[in-house]
């Protein structure tokens, strides 16, 4: 097959602007340097091919504001042509064959469950961005980096553009260059490379071809043999990717909430909790294929689908039928003519398997149906995701973040708002770049059409710590999931005069046993102390009447506003001098500013903290109650947090998550303060010379006091900057003690530069120093 079009430096590589080709130690800049005057010749075929051929001058341009001609890329069409005989095998190094090592990299990916994976017939590879894969290519004849031009070309989507992200191009390389496109030769043998291809961790999700180019110029054309892979290749999220935004660090909870294909579904009501087990089949069949279809006919830009916050909340619409033609019809009418009751579903799959086959919604769902298929899109796609149940679960309509009821001939009625028995909704693993600090982790979203946000059936992400402290103004549709598990039921009354007032008020109404199926086991496990402090607790009414003050769209009430804020609230805490091995010390001061006493409770929490925003590890939990302060008097919380609490909980980063909660009860003032902190590492003092020459060993010394009450164990040194990277193991250092150590360098690289030295152990990671120095020629 022939497809034919002008090749121009307007496809930009993955690290050269323009078409720049070559190999380790030799580059070569053919369009460049030929573009304007040379003919360009296409032989494109696919596995067992013949191609067809058909000179053509580009189309000179302007020069882009990319610097590239701006010439087309060749056209996905089809083109006749005169067919031509293959290239001269001896002479002209051309592709006979691609193996992408299916099995092998399935197994490495953990992706060797899905059934397209395990064909017979055509087995297709399904492979995580941000890890990298291998792949074998079969030559006509020996591969010489000498002489042979190669470079590899990934595209996805109808219209793929380097703009898009949905066209990347690359040459074979030495350099890898850690979270970018890029391939290197892991070994030759005979006329077969084995290749190793790198995918960035924020790589676009869907369905990419993979194409082989070899560049050969002669005379005056440049030939370009291309060579299309006939299968697609699957690249998903990677949750055991650490620079990926839905990386979980448990394996545990990896095979739950990724692998696992069975599970169940909790209904029925707070006094009585039935567990229904569902099949969500995520690597069954068509499952992954129609995930990738769904994001395909979706208005969801190609450039923002590696962004698994926005397909998240892209496929909370796309799950039901209301406004994308999605997959699941809602009905709550107990008549299900046309259709399948609800109640008769067992599992995602089979639900799938038919919208994949008609492309048309499938009928009937209700809310535990749309929480499956939704736990089984997010999984199929390498997202952590679980159904998630609350009983008295309540729906807020107007906004108010609470359940209304207005009382109308004596009798209360409720307006719109409703209180179901129970509602099914999700969550899914997210780092949650896009908030604050602190709020990544699990992300409640709902496929149940309920409400439309922007103007859409869909619901969500939104942070679940963020709605257990009531910072509801954080993205997305936080007051509609508060109000589901956290709402109070308000009555409301008319005065004389007309003005509505609040007669009564249930504040333990709504959201009871929060619940989804247990690790490793089909217990139930309750999430109720993940939505929300203890039912009634101080801690939790502070949250309440923050949500409500913040989030509100009632205007009529006064319900939660405080009668003074005369308390001054300030927390303190010295960061720029708190090391790691050092007491964490932290202040909430608060001062009277009134004439008359005040009673405040409150409480200070300490987790350990990911360097994406997830809260790790509880270390340390501080209330204090009833305390009496007088009229002009400041006093302070002062919490210390010892390395023995916090130490064996710290995370990559040594960071550690503050939340501060306050309530004074006479006027029912309240203060939330979040922060993150922390704690520095040690200096690594540096002793080298300034000046060096290249193939002259030198000395560096390098040494750091251990500020652990505990030994430093399986230590080793990395040097960068004057030569490849080296490696230096080092013995333990003891708690407490000085750590000195000299390696020695044998610079390989001329002209000013910087010596990197790093140092790592199991307790402390990346104690790094940079001296400068130059590098002289002998």
């Amino acid at each position: 097959m022939f497809r034919r079009g002008t090749f121009g430096p307007g496809r930009t590589s993955h690290s050269h602007r323009g078409l720049i080709f070559g190999n380790p130690g030799r580059h070569l800049s053919i369009f460049h340097n030929s573009l304007l005057s040379d003919a360009i010749n296409y032989y494109i075929y696919g596995a067992g091919g013949v191609n067809n051929q058909e000179s053509l001058k580009p189309n000179v341009t302007s020069p882009t504001t990319d610097g590239s001609s701006g010439t087309t890329p060749p056209k996905e069409e089809i083109s006749s042509g005169n067919t031509l005989p293959r290239p001269d095998p001896n002479k002209i190094l051309s592709v006979v064959g691609v193996d992408l090592q299916v099995s092998v990299n399935a197994k490495d990916h953990h992706t060797g469950d899905y059934e397209i994976c395990k064909s017979k017939t055509t087995p297709m590879l399904v492979v995580r961005r941000g890890q990298p894969f291998t792949i074998s290519v079969d030559f006509s004849k020996e591969y010489d980096a000498q002489q042979d031009d190669l470079r590899l070309v990934f595209e996805a989507g109808d219209s793929p553009a380097a703009n898009k992200g949905t066209s990347v191009d690359f040459i074979l390389s030495d350099d890898d260059k850690p979270k970018e496109w890029g391939a290197k030769i892991q070994s030759q043998k005979g006329n077969s490379l084995t290749i190793t291809v790198f995918t960035p961790p924020t790589c676009l999700v869907g369905k990419w071809t993979l194409k082989l180019d070899v560049v050969k110029k002669e005379n005056t054309s440049v030939n370009i043999y291309r060579y299309q892979h006939k299968d697609a290749i699957y690249i998903l999220f990677n949750p055991w990717c650490k620079d990926d935004d839905v990386y979980l660090d448990n394996e545990r909870l990896l095979g739950e909430y990724v692998l696992n294909e069975k599970g169940g579904i909790y209904s029925g009501s707070d006094r009585s909790i039935s567990f229904k087990p569902w099949n969500f089949g995520q690597f069954e069949s068509c499952v992954l294929d129609c995930a990738m279809y769904l994001l395909d006919i979706c208005e969801l830009n190609w450039s923002v689908r590696g962004n698994p916050v926005l397909v998240v909340r892209k496929l909370s619409a796309l799950v039901n039928s209301s406004d994308d033609n999605g997959v699941l019809a809602g009905n709550w009418s107990s008549n299900y003519a046309g259709g399948r009751s609800p109640l008769s579903w067992t599992g995602s799959s089979a639900i799938l398997e038919k919208y994949w086959k008609t492309k048309s919604p499938v009928k009937y769902g209700q809310c535990w149906v749309f929480s499956g298929l939704s736990t089984t899109l997010c999984r199929t796609l390498g997202i952590p995701a679980r159904c998630v149940t609350n009983f008295e679960s309540a729906h807020d309509s107007d906004g108010s973040v609470s359940v209304d009821y207005f009382k109308v001939m004596n009798t209360w009625k409720a307006d719109c708002d409703s209180v179901w028995n129970f509602h099914v909704w999700n969550e899914a693993w997210l780092s949650r770049p896009d908030l604050p600090a602190g709020y990544g982790g699990w992300q409640a979203f709902d496929a149940t059409p309920q409400e439309t946000s922007d103007g859409v059936y869909c619901c969500g992400p939104a942070s679940v710590r963020a709605i257990r402290e009531g910072r509801i103004e954080l993205p997305y549709d936080g007051p509609f999931i508060f109000a589901e598990v956290n709402a109070d039921k308000v009555y409301w009354s008319q005065d004389n005069v007309g003005k509505l007032q609040c007669v009564d008020l249930n504040c333990n109404a709504i959201g009871k046993h929060i619940s989804t199926k247990a690790v490793d086991s089909n217990e139930r496990e309750d999430l109720s102390d993940h939505y929300k402090p203890k039912e009634g607790s101080q801690a939790e009414r502070v949250v309440v009447r923050n949500a409500y003050s913040s989030g509100s769209k009632r205007e009529i009430s006064n319900l939660y506003k405080a009668t003074s804020n005369d308390i001054e609230f300030k927390v303190n805490q010295d960061q720029e001098h708190t090391f790691v091995g050092d007491n964490f010390v932290l202040s909430l001061t608060m001062k009277n500013n009134g004439d008359k006493d005040r009673t405040v409770s409150g409480q200070v929490d300490v987790h350990s903290m990911y360097y994406t925003g997830v809260v790790a590890d509880e270390v340390k939990r501080s209330p204090f109650n009833n305390l009496v302060i007088k009229p002009k008097q400041e006093v302070s919380q002062v919490i210390t947090v010892t390395q023995e609490e916090y130490f064996k909980k710290l995370k990559d980063f040594c960071m550690l998550d503050v939340s501060v909660w306050a309530l004074v009860q006479e006027t029912n003032q309240h203060f939330i303060k979040k922060g993150d902190y922390r704690l520095r590492k040690p200096h690594l003092q540096i002793q080298s010379p300034k000046e060096a020459k290249v193939g002259e060993e030198i000395k560096v010394e390098v040494s750091f006091i251990n500020p652990l009450n505990t030994s430093l164990t399986n230590c080793f040194i990395i040097v960068d900057g004057l030569a490849h990277s080296l490696k230096f193991r080092q013995s333990n250092v003891n708690p407490n003690s000085t750590f000195t150590n000299t390696v020695p360098i044998s610079p390989t690289k001329e002209g000013k530069t910087e010596i990197i030295l790093n140092f790592n152990s199991d307790e402390l990671q990346d104690i790094n120093v940079a001296h400068a120095i130059t590098v002289r020629s002998v």
